[in-house]
């Protein structure tokens, strides 16, 4: 069952690629991110490094490449072993994530990166602060599309235990500040 709902999504993920207007980041396939240019529009979120993340302000929104990951990491039986490879592929990520801002044509609009995910455990290792969606019809909303995900790489999947979503921050100063080469 999983491997054909596998091999459904492969065929769907090019198609949501495009009318979702995401752009790869790195034409050697390196980085797990795909991303986009988007406007926030959540509650107003101060980080630790002072930054204020308001209404309207642009951000890049990151995406994982999940079905690339879980057709990497399908043979891997251990939860912890498959975090760590996850966790590995977002540091060798970050740097080309943060030198994507810094060339891209609005990089002086750009106020800092954006995610929601429900692997936010250790995110902090990585520069982000993860801060839980104040909508809760958008948390409900987030858990039911994490659920195809979850499905397919938990080997005991189970509609009670799906993690809450959070979002994911790191201001520009401080990607820039953590991976890119001075």
């Amino acid at each position: 069952m999983r491997s054909c709902f596998l091999s459904i999504w492969s065929v769907i993920d090019p198609f949501y690629y495009f009318f979702s207007r995401l752009t790869l980041i790195d034409r050697s396939q390196s980085s797990i991110f795909r991303v986009r240019l988007t406007r926030y529009k959540g509650i107003d979120v101060v980080l630790s490094d002072g930054t204020m993340i308001r209404k309207n302000d642009v951000l890049i929104k990151i995406h994982l490449h999940n079905i690339k990951l879980i057709k990497e990491l399908r043979n891997i039986e251990s939860a912890v072993r498959r975090g760590i490879l996850i966790y590995q592929k977002t540091c060798i990520s970050m740097p080309i994530l943060a030198e994507y801002i810094q060339n891209h044509r609005k990089a002086d609009q750009i106020k800092g990166i954006i995610g929601i995910t429900t692997l936010h455990k250790g995110v902090e290792r990585l520069g982000f602060e993860a801060v839980e969606p104040a909508n809760r019809f958008y948390r409900m909303f987030k858990k039911l599309t994490q659920i195809p995900i979850l499905y397919l790489t938990s080997t005991q999947f189970s509609f009670r235990k799906i993690p809450p979503s959070h979002y994911l921050f790191i201001s520009k100063e401080k990607l820039f500040n953590s991976y890119l080469q001075k």
